[in-house]
């Protein structure tokens, strides 16, 4: 059951990044962050309420309010990325977020086991695999049409930044959120999803409200979507929560980190989106790489 589990959370989290990524290619994604993190956070709200965790103590706070700042930093590169790079590209780079719980444990002066290093080694060669080739680039996200891809060689223009380049900085906050998630985790779990839901809208909120007044907004049309996206987000928390509880943690695990997978194969399927052949070498070898760490 645990493995059926984990599987569906990489399920509802691919479907989700496919989706939050698709709306992002209309809208400004700190107006997607805004309409789906505030629809998780009214969820959050209402578990929290109902098993009267809202007046715990504040011991969580802290983590909370980090892993929300690393939240909304990874998650507006990473739909910036979706928006305009290939997806399959992008949603593997973003994966491996795994490598800095595994960094900082290094840190900490813990010995990354040997199937750790190859997977770091993996995930190395797999994104200059798969990254090398993508020269497409990140333009106006309020106007994201997708610019064609340059030709090898060809220079960025002037003010565009790589969608692998965002992916990667998607990863590290990613991860960063995840420790800080983790370290939050201890005190209280629910108040602490909580905490980083509030700190997102507060912080999409107060942007959309000052420098990216211009932008368009989510209207009565995106509100299916928007929902889908923050069903599937939540939903792929509270399974993979639930699936580590009942079986082997590095089973789940890596099991849960197949995700990339499936927004890739969204990508191909819906928007034809086609990648050269070194770029699938890449993404299976970055994806081999993150379920090597995930596994060690």
């Amino acid at each position: 059951m645990a493995a059926v589990l984990a599987l569906l959370s990489s399920l509802t989290w691919g479907t989700g990044d496919f989706l939050g990524g698709t709306m992002a290619r209309r809208l400004h994604p700190v107006a997607v962050m805004w309409g789906t993190q505030g629809l998780a956070l009214v969820g959050f709200f209402v578990v929290a309420l109902v098993s009267g965790q809202l007046g715990a103590p504040l011991a969580y706070a802290p983590w909370g309010i980090a892993a929300g700042l690393a939240g909304v930093l990874g998650l507006g590169c990473f739909y910036s990325a979706l928006a305009t790079g290939k997806m399959g590209v992008v949603a593997p780079i973003a994966a491996c977020e795994v490598l800095v719980p595994v960094v900082a444990g290094f840190v900490a002066g813990e010995s990354p086991r040997p199937v750790q290093m190859a997977g770091i080694g993996l995930i190395i060669v797999g994104i200059v695999l798969a990254a090398g080739p993508e020269r497409g680039t990140v333009a106006d996200p309020a106007h994201p049409a997708r610019p064609a891809d340059p030709l090898p060689g060809d220079p960025l223009p002037p003010g565009r930044v790589p969608a692998a380049a965002l992916a990667a900085v998607a990863a590290v906050a990613f991860g960063t959120a995840l420790l800080c998630l983790a370290h939050g985790s201890r005190h209280n779990i629910v108040m602490t999803l909580l905490t980083m839901r509030v700190v997102n809208v507060l912080v999409t909120t107060t942007l959309l409200l000052t420098v990216l007044r211009s932008v368009d907004r989510l209207a009565r049309p995106d509100l299916g979507v928007t929902v889908a996206v923050a069903a599937t987000d939540g939903g792929g928390n509270a399974l993979y929560a639930v699936a580590s509880t009942m079986g082997l943690l590095s089973l789940t695990t890596v099991l849960a980190s197949l995700y990339p997978a499936v927004t890739a194969l969204l990508a191909w399927k819906v928007h034809h989106e086609r990648l050269r052949p070194i770029q699938v070498a890449g993404v299976v070898t970055t994806l081999a790489g993150v379920a090597a760490i995930a596994a060690g």
